[in-house]
């Protein structure tokens, strides 16, 4: 069952032996329990500031049957470079929060006109700084960014990190997947759903504590929960960020 934002704040309240609020009165909270409401929203951004791509901030699920081909999908258009990382998207501030660079993905699958064998590879990520150096003149020798010109292997990120390019530029059509992060939709109605699963809703509460203790100046019991943060913040990314499978760890005995 999903976490609510009344759930969360009242675990807090509970925990600061503190009365706990209702769906009534959520919405008018005074004092102690409106500074724990308030930094319900505080803790999750915290937490997506310091792991952005956690799988629940995810933009979407995995592309077609297969997770290798991301959650985004853009299609590459013959002689152009450059492409907007997000649809629609009017300025930084509605971008989205992070991109898994490492991980772009080109095919012609799916692609019409297009048939077995098909072009599947994964494009290496190529900083801006390189590309100028070893491979713009020979890419770009009229510097107008039009001409076709092969199977790209690179992948760019744009000095705004607003788009990525490609090098080689596109000679064709082909489907560039990867892999985005969003930042979290704060919360505000008391039956609003908190993003984390509820096994790692303690991350947001020892964050909350953490706050309350500053507010209330006891740097001993602030210093508790910031270590129960960085615990349970520690474990959660273990489990979630290229955890390592049980059967590939080593668990030899070495004398």
């Amino acid at each position: 069952m999903a976490t609510t934002y009344l759930d969360i704040t009242n675990e807090v309240l509970r925990e600061l032996n503190e009365v706990p609020l209702t769906s009534s009165n959520f919405g008018n909270a005074k004092g102690l329990q409106a500074f724990v409401k308030d930094t319900v929203n505080k803790a999750i951004f915290d937490i997506a500031n310091e792991e952005p791509q956690l799988p629940f901030f995810a933009a979407g699920l995995s592309g077609a049957s297969d997770p290798f081909y991301g959650n985004v999908t853009v299609a590459t258009t013959a002689g152009t470079r450059w492409y907007v990382l997000k649809a629609g998207s009017s300025s930084i501030t509605t971008d989205y929060a992070s991109i898994d660079w490492d991980d772009f993905y080109l095919t012609t699958i799916g692609v019409g006109g297009e048939s077995a064998p098909y072009v599947s590879q994964g494009l290496k990520f190529l900083n801006l700084a390189d590309w100028k150096r070893y491979y713009r003149d020979s890419e770009n020798a009229d510097d107008a960014d039009t001409q076709g010109y092969g199977e790209p292997q690179y992948v760019i990120k744009s000095p705004d990190n607003r788009k990525f390019g490609l090098s080689p530029i596109p000679d064709k059509v082909y489907n560039v997947h990867f892999y985005a992060f969003v930042k979290p939709t704060a919360l505000s109605a008391h039956g609003d759903t908190v993003v984390l699963p509820e096994q790692y809703t303690n991350v947001i509460t020892s964050r909350v504590r953490y706050y309350v203790w500053q507010f209330k100046e006891s740097p001993q019991q602030a210093a508790f929960a910031l270590d129960d943060y960085k615990k349970a913040m520690k474990r959660m990314k273990s489990n979630l960020i290229n955890p390592t499978p049980r059967a590939m760890t080593d668990d030899r005995t070495y004398f």
